[in-house]
């Protein structure tokens, strides 16, 4: 644990942090990233389905939508992750962005009257259990949620079981997205297994060389974990700050506050080192553009 750091979802890393240094303290240096990637693949960052228990013997399982959240697109070439940093503003990289097969976006981050900047596209929103469960976000009747694919998540404690998140989650989301689901049967409207996201913190962890906060990942970690089983490659944009840095914290607001980049609450500062270290595009276009680019790598070589 970090010293003088609370330990709020009672992580208990100690014994999986020791057994992970292996070979992998001797080659980090010298691998091309593949190691990296493998690792986020690995977390197997997933929906949940009624089929797993205790969903199926609940009712909350019956609102999961039948279709699996990537069955419903044909095919998928690319894949795009807005970021909602700050120094988004002035990027032009709206028509970039729009050419990707699926764009990522997170929470209520707009792109109306921001569109050169952001695009126009949005295909998943992945949204924390605060803005699902909080009136002012309006989950269950806002516009920016609806027609889209949303994947829900929350934390819950480390290590718990379902049947204790459902008892005991960080916020409780589970209201709303029962309304939510009644008031649009269609929505693809999903919510992301809690366990699997302390597995890609667990990845985070056995990445870095010294302990992380014990806070799950953020929002863009896991959306990436989610997304790069299915996309050939994944354009990570603003997540590791450009030359446009300025001090915001959204692209869509005027706080001004560095730690919406930098982190004061999820362990971002690993993310964004193993990010980059995933990262195959060139210098100029991660910090000049903004964009780092991820591959998917072969099923082989992660076995």
């Amino acid at each position: 644990m970090i010293v003088n750091e609370p330990n709020f979802y009672n992580v208990d890393y100690r014994r999986k942090y020791h057994s992970r240094w292996d070979f992998r303290e001797a080659m980090m240096d010298y691998d091309d990233g593949s190691m990296a990637t493998c690792m986020v693949m690995k977390a197997k960052v997933r929906i949940l389905r009624k089929r797993d228990p205790p969903m199926n013997k609940l009712p909350l399982g019956k609102f999961f939508p039948k279709r699996k959240l990537f069955k419903m697109f044909q095919e998928i070439r690319s894949c795009a992750i807005v970021s909602s940093a700050g120094s988004m503003r002035n990027s032009r990289l709206g028509h970039f962005i729009d050419l990707h097969d699926i764009v990522m976006r997170f929470n209520n981050a707009p792109v109306e009257g921001f569109e050169e900047d952001v695009g126009t596209k949005t295909t998943i929103r992945v949204v924390n259990s605060q803005v699902v469960s909080k009136a002012e976000f309006n989950f269950v009747n806002s516009p920016i949620f609806q027609n889209i694919t949303i994947a829900a998540w929350d934390p819950g404690k480390y290590n718990v079981t379902l049947k204790d998140w459902l008892e005991n989650a960080d916020f409780n989301l589970f209201v709303n997205y029962e309304k939510f689901r009644k008031r649009y049967p269609k929505s693809n409207a999903y919510l992301i297994d809690p366990q699997s996201i302390w597995k890609l913190w667990d990845q985070l962890q056995g990445f870095t060389r010294t302990p992380i906060r014990c806070n799950p990942p953020s929002s863009g970690f896991i959306g990436l974990a989610l997304l790069l089983p299915h996309c050939p490659y994944v354009d990570f944009i603003e997540y590791v700050p450009s030359t446009r840095l300025n001090g915001r914290c959204h692209y869509y607001s005027d706080e001004i506050n560095s730690a919406c980049t930098f982190g004061a609450w999820h362990p971002l500062a690993a993310e964004k080192l193993m990010t980059l270290k995933m990262n195959v595009a060139d210098d100029y276009a991660t910090f000049q553009n903004g964009i780092i680019r991820i591959r998917r790598p072969e099923p082989k070589s992660c076995s």
